[in-house]
């Protein structure tokens, strides 16, 4: 089979989530996968990562200081920006597509025989899929330890089949009511799902309904909870003085000094807005704890990690240039409203006062009207889009959406013709901002030849 065969066969698996009965969700047929392919997911250590927000972003900062400490690193990730390679990564490199062409045979013959044995009752979804073939492919390569980013929820999620040495919780907003639950607790229920017994479980304080659920389920694993605040620098008016000696948020960048491990750094991390601050500690605080599991890194290597983290369209700040047509650009993958507050507020602290056109698209299965009252107000004009996904909202819809806040709105039926527009609309002191859909991000840099 060839690649483009491959990818077309997994897609027409469907949107899993759509139609699927609930008794589908049940890690039982990924364990039944994966005993059929010998356990692949028990032949390395995994650090398991999930939360609403962040996690991508925490488990990329991770993963590259692991990576900068000399140990062959896997990374799981999703969804993907412009290719499905990209969920399946070794050392920053993503799997070729003859491996996962390959790759994918081999789960699929699995499959097939699993089906018409009687041991699965329907075909893997998607996710399923990916997932195996992802960790098949990581004990194929001999990693030495793997980052795996859960997709939703984390109690049912295909990554939770794996005994993690350390379970992550980003922070936690509404986001998939549909299938988590209606509460910020309730969701909370489902990413506390990755907690084991006797484990460690490194987050940071936030919601109060997410840190009951969040401290309940450590005492009643008997786990170890480790807040990664004592990484966060300080952001309080307190601080001003601070702040003031170090400026902390550069255009594209977050800078500023940390004491980590019993030594200082200079923080340079390429992932930039205040609300990144928390997952950079998570990420440190992770690393410090795998010192524990006899992982050796020092506080250089978390400082060059830090600042080597590659981990596009979020808040990924394009300079003016011939790529650009000379307008600077932001792309950020604000897909649900805890995103675009964040979004707002690295927007405000970064570029404010600078005339902005946003270019929007997204999920009809998202907030629309909460999402565009907060991005809407920030621009002189939004060019809504279409992405080519069957869940993107029409263009029809965002209108609607966003009719309320009185911002001029124009449409654009794709990605490439919306990126065009805003070019002609927006002056070349003005300042382009991509969101939204983490799909519209990655056509848009496809549109403009970013490389992978």
């Amino acid at each position: 089979m060839t690649y483009q065969d491959t990818v077309e066969q997994l897609y027409a698996l469907g949107h899993e989530l759509a139609s699927a009965p609930p008794a589908k969700f049940d890690l039982v047929y990924v364990r039944e996968m994966l005993a059929a392919l010998n356990h692949p997911e028990r032949r390395y250590p995994s650090v398991l990562v999930a939360g609403t927000n962040g996690k991508g972003s925490t488990a990329a900062t991770l993963s590259s200081i692991l990576r900068v400490a000399g140990y062959k690193t896997a990374l799981y990730s999703s969804p993907h920006l412009r290719r499905i390679n990209e969920r399946i990564r070794v050392n920053g490199e993503a799997i070729s597509d003859v491996e996962f062409s390959e790759l994918h045979d081999r789960v699929e013959r699995i499959a097939q025989e699993l089906l018409h044995g009687g041991k699965l009752p329907w075909h893997p979804s998607f996710f399923e899929m990916l997932t195996t073939m992802a960790f098949e492919y990581f004990a194929s390569v001999g990693i030495e330890i793997a980052v795996l980013e859960v997709g939703m929820g984390g109690r049912l999620d295909a990554t939770n089949v794996v005994d993690p040495l350390i379970s992550v919780i980003t922070d936690v907003s509404l986001d998939h009511q549909r299938y988590l639950g209606n509460t910020i607790g309730e969701i909370t229920h489902e990413k506390a799902g990755i907690i084991r017994d006797n484990g460690v479980v490194v987050t940071l304080s936030q919601h109060p309904e997410a840190n009951d659920v969040i401290g309940q389920a450590i005492l009643d694993h008997h786990a170890r909870g480790v807040n990664a605040a004592q990484y966060v620098p300080p952001v309080s008016p307190g601080a001003a003085a601070y702040l003031a000696d170090h400026p902390l948020a550069a255009p594209g960048r977050n800078r500023y000094p940390l004491a980590v491990m019993g030594d200082e750094i200079e923080v340079d991390a390429p992932l930039a807005g205040r609300h990144q601050l928390r997952n950079i500690a998570l990420a440190i605080a992770t690393a410090e704890e795998l010192t524990q599991f006899g992982f050796k890194i020092t506080p250089k290597q978390v400082e060059q990690g830090i600042r080597e983290t590659q981990w596009l369209g979020r808040f990924q700040v394009l300079a003016p240039s011939a790529a650009t047509q000379q307008r600077e650009m932001v792309l950020d993958v604000a897909h649900n409203p805890a995103g675009a507050w964040a979004l707002r507020s690295a927007l405000s602290e970064n570029f404010s006062g600078r005339e902005l056109t946003l270019v929007f698209a997204a999920m009809r299965d998202k907030p629309l009207q909460e999402m565009a009252e907060i991005l809407f107000p920030l621009a002189e004009r939004v060019v809504v889009t279409h992405v080519n996904n069957p869940r993107a909202a029409t263009t029809i819809e965002l209108r609607k959406a966003g009719a309320r806040t009185g911002t001029p709105l124009h449409e654009e039926e794709t990605a490439a013709t919306a990126l065009a527009r805003a070019r002609v609309l927006t002056r070349c002191d003005g300042l382009i901002v991509v969101t939204g859909s983490t799909f519209l991000v990655g056509e848009v840099m496809v549109a403009m030849g970013i490389p992978a």
